[in-house]
């Protein structure tokens, strides 16, 4: 058994947690280069909460430049045990309203221009993705959405697309010819690399608009976007405090905490020693077996 140190991705519109105490800004370096800022470091009803602003505070980093590789080492480096992920989301659902929060159940990546994983030539791993988010910690996460005053949904595919721009009318009715139900541009590989690095990860996305697949309807606006998104921010800052208050006070293990179990292929006498050494925090636990 172990504390809780809750690492929160936080998307368009959350920037900072107001709630959180004994306060610090912490640059962290990691060898996949810079992540998107400093983290935020305090604790909410004693419980440890590490915040990153995915785009960094003011919004300066579009999707397809975020360092997701530096984003995931960096909280793995913080101590994080779990990752909570908080995204504006557009909805390719009739059932899942502008204003509605949705869990991310499972993700369809439709991204081509980001790095997808920490390991390459060198060192080979495959790790499982069938259930790409941790079921207790979405759960909770969904529940304290609720305590928060949310209407959350539940069970959302989740459609990553590259960006920047918004799907075209085409594509969003493809998507929702699929089974999406959901579409945002930084779950992926946001989720693949916290399965590398042995960390829970749950995804609750802010559903700020329908997508462009209505007949008739309205082409996304960032306008429109931003105006949701700012209200449904306080509700996410709320559903963090509620997070902290329904925490047990002893994180049980999980089966994600051992995720690369029997998932690294390359024999130890044939990794390369570059890639091991930026690995350090990735596969510390790995590393550290006899």
């Amino acid at each position: 058994m172990a504390e809780w140190t809750i690492g929160i991705l936080g998307g368009s519109g959350l920037y900072a947690v107001d709630a959180l105490e004994e306060v610090q800004w912490i640059a962290v370096d990691t060898p996949w280069g810079a992540p998107s800022d400093e983290l935020l470091i305090g604790r909410i009803e004693g419980v440890k909460f590490v915040f990153l602003p995915r785009h960094g505070r003011g919004h300066r980093i579009p999707p397809s430049d975020l360092n997701y590789r530096a984003n995931i080492d960096a909280l793995k480096r913080a101590g994080c045990t779990d990752v909570v992920a908080i995204s504006a989301v557009g909805s390719l659902n009739e059932a899942m309203a502008p204003g509605q929060f949705a869990l991310a159940e499972q993700f369809v990546d439709r991204t081509f221009a980001r790095p997808p994983s920490f390991f390459g030539t060198g060192l080979v791993a495959h790790v499982s993705l069938a259930d790409p988010v941790c079921p207790r910690l979405s759960h909770l996460v969904g529940a304290a959405a609720e305590a928060a005053g949310a209407d959350v949904a539940r069970g959302a595919t989740y459609v990553a697309i590259e960006g920047p721009q918004f799907s075209t009318r085409a594509e969003s009715r493809l998507y929702r010819s699929w089974g999406c139900d959901i579409v945002g541009m930084t779950a992926m590989p946001e989720a693949r690399l916290a399965r590398e690095a042995e960390l829970p990860y749950a995804l609750i996305g802010m559903i700020s608009d329908y997508d462009s697949w209505r007949e008739g309807g309205e082409p996304v606006e960032v306008a429109a976007i931003l105006e949701r998104v700012r209200a449904n921010a306080e509700t996410a800052r709320r559903m963090i405090v509620e997070l902290a208050r329904s925490l047990p006070d002893e994180r049980p293990p999980c089966p994600i905490d051992t995720a690369l179990d029997g998932a690294i292929m390359t024999a130890p006498d044939a990794r390369d020693p570059a890639l091991v050494a930026k690995l350090d925090a990735v596969c510390r636990r790995v590393f550290a077996q006899p």
